[in-house]
């Protein structure tokens, strides 16, 4: 006689795990906000740790494009960029950037996270939104080194970290971003006009690139850069597969940085993921032809840069242009990126060792004009740009803001640099450079033992 038992038993077993899924989906059914909520932090999270290795790239490709003797001072900036950029942000600049507004013109209020608290949903998404908006500030000073790499004081371009992530880079973020965190109580003047930047051509790259190129200025070009009579001579990289490798880890970062700005988990990041890489694309093809072009070749860190370019370009308007649009936006970027280098190193006389004015200052200026032309009405509350019948009305928004940006960031990072020169000492001796950063800034080799270092 075979027992009904057993069978029983299964279905009982059957009943109770069913029940058991069910349970949490009851448990949450009157508080679907929670599950958004959620998702919301999970990606911005996810999104703020791919814009932090970010700074892996820029180590790699700043190191990469100048010599073997200063690549630990490189990456030495890079390390004070996000550990002092960090904590000055949290004392000063979050409050300075996302406050409550002071006449359009700064955050008065959130310093070190006063008064947020550490359990309440309210803070779990600010502690959230912190972490994610740190990274950037982060960014923005990490694109000040490679433009004045190789002849710097550490102890300056300290100093002036702490005030590009503590005031420079907040002030202006402020009036372009200033209602991200407590709505319209933190707008900035800027957004009262509805300037577009969204997710930081100008108010992330530009700014960086603007100081960066106040820096070069005041420290001055390397030695043996240029001749008696001014002609440029160039001064390879020492490693272009790092250069290179550090490329792709920015474009994989790149995808945290855009998509993430919606710091929403919903169907909006797929386009941007898209839009981003295209333009990315693009622009890698536009400088690689534009160089083949002018040097019978295609030049292989011009290539580089002109990924970036095109990264830099879309960030802007990712959100708000097509597939197509963002084409011709990174494949502008991509030859911009090219002639402007040549400008700035063979006719300014500018010593840019990196490109970086070029890629985020120059770049990202012409993504947030772009907008002005390439946005689509559909994905802009059905106002479009220039090219998609909306008139002049965004165009002229977005070259106020790029120009005044302009003043504010390379004014303000020139006297930066000119009260570390003043005060600090801006460039290291003669015989210093000469020698090498790593040895004369850390007391060490890069690559102790089987490198020869040049004393060009």
């Amino acid at each position: 006689m075979i027992s009904k038992f057993p069978s029983i038993g299964r279905k009982i077993s059957t009943i109770l795990a069913v029940l058991m899924l069910a349970a949490p989906t009851a448990a949450f059914a009157g508080e679907e906000y929670l599950t958004q909520t959620h998702a919301n932090i999970l990606w911005t999270l996810v999104a703020a740790i791919l814009v932090m290795f970010m700074q892996a790239g820029f180590a790699c490709v700043e190191a990469g494009f100048t010599r073997a003797k200063s690549a630990g001072n490189i990456l030495m900036k890079n390390f004070l960029d996000f550990a002092a950029g960090s904590i000055i942000f949290f004392l000063f600049g979050f409050g300075l950037m996302f406050g409550i507004d002071a006449a359009g013109f700064i955050g008065t209020s959130g310093f070190s996270l006063a008064g947020v608290g550490l359990t309440s949903p309210d803070a779990q998404w600010t502690l959230t939104f912190w972490f994610f908006q740190s990274v950037f500030a982060a960014t923005a000073a990490t694109i000040v080194s490679g433009g004045i790499a190789e002849r710097t004081k550490f102890s300056s371009y300290f100093f002036v970290t702490m005030i590009v992530t503590g005031i420079i880079y907040p002030i202006s973020g402020h009036w372009a971003w200033g209602s991200l965190w407590l709505g319209d109580s933190g707008a900035g003047w800027l957004e009262g006009l509805g300037f577009m930047d969204f997710a930081g051509s100008t108010v992330v790259h530009s700014v960086g690139g603007w100081v960066a190129l106040a820096g070069a200025i005041v420290v001055g070009p390397r030695i043996g850069k240029y001749t008696a009579d001014g002609k440029a001579k160039a001064i390879p990289g020492h490693n272009i597969p790092l250069a290179s490798l550090g490329v792709f880890i920015l474009w994989f970062g790149w995808f945290g940085f855009n998509p993430g700005s919606t710091t929403t988990a919903d169907g909006s990041i797929g386009l941007i993921a898209v839009v981003t890489s295209l333009s990315g694309c693009a622009g890698l093809l536009g400088a690689m032809i534009t160089s083949w072009i002018k040097y019978g070749k295609p030049d292989i860190s011009m290539t580089c840069n002109g990924a970036l370019a095109g990264l830099v370009g879309i960030t802007a308007g990712c959100a708000t242009v097509s597939p197509a649009g963002s084409i011709i936006i990174g494949l502008i970027a991509g030859v911009l990126v090219v002639l402007s280098i040549e400008l700035i190193d063979k006719i300014l006389r500018i010593d840019d060792p990196v490109g970086a004015v070029s890629v985020h200052g120059v770049c990202g200026a012409w993504g947030t004009l772009a907008c002005g032309l390439f946005t689509v009405p559909e994905l802009h509350d059905g106002v479009g740009g220039l090219f998609y019948g909306g008139g002049f009305s965004i165009l002229t928004t977005q070259i106020i803001g790029v120009a005044t940006v302009f003043v504010w960031a390379f004014g303000a990072g020139l006297i930066t640099f000119l009260l570390a020169k003043a005060f600090i000492g801006i460039r290291v001796t003669k015989e210093e450079e000469m020698k090498g950063l790593d040895i004369s800034e850390h007391g060490m080799e890069s690559y102790s033992g089987f490198q020869v270092f040049s004393n060009e």
